[in-house]
């Protein structure tokens, strides 16, 4: 059973910076890229930032500049630095997994942490 496991959530002042961590485990032979979504009170999950495990990114258009993602293949662990946070930026994180392969499955299959809340606020 594969488990992502998020960290780094909290409070914090507009203009503030937060890193979120994430952090893949189980039977896990590879992943073929991990990401960030997030929601907010009343809206739809969206895209944040997606890694490959070649090293590429993509961003969402409005976060690339602030947001940095990266990643440690060695570790299953993927990163989010969040720079100059904004009060629209509150959310929960959801870290993703995708094709991720295991013993159990190794065509691989998706997957979701339970997201870690980011509250920006004065």
């Amino acid at each position: 059973q594969v488990q992502l496991v998020e960290s780094g959530g909290g409070l914090v002042q507009p203009g503030g910076s937060l890193r979120l961590s994430c952090a893949a485990s189980g039977s896990i032979l590879s992943i073929d890229a991990m990401g960030w979504y997030r929601q907010a009170p009343g809206k739809q999950r969206e895209l944040v930032a997606t890694i490959h495990r070649s090293g590429d990114t993509n961003y969402a258009d409005s976060r690339q500049g602030r947001f940095t993602i990266s990643g440690d293949n060695a570790k299953n662990t993927v990163y989010l630095q969040m720079n100059n946070l904004r009060p629209e930026d509150t959310a929960v994180y959801y870290c993703h997994a995708d094709l991720v392969a295991t013993v159990a499955d190794p065509d691989g299959m998706p997957y979701w942490g339970k997201g870690t809340l980011v509250t920006v606020s004065s």
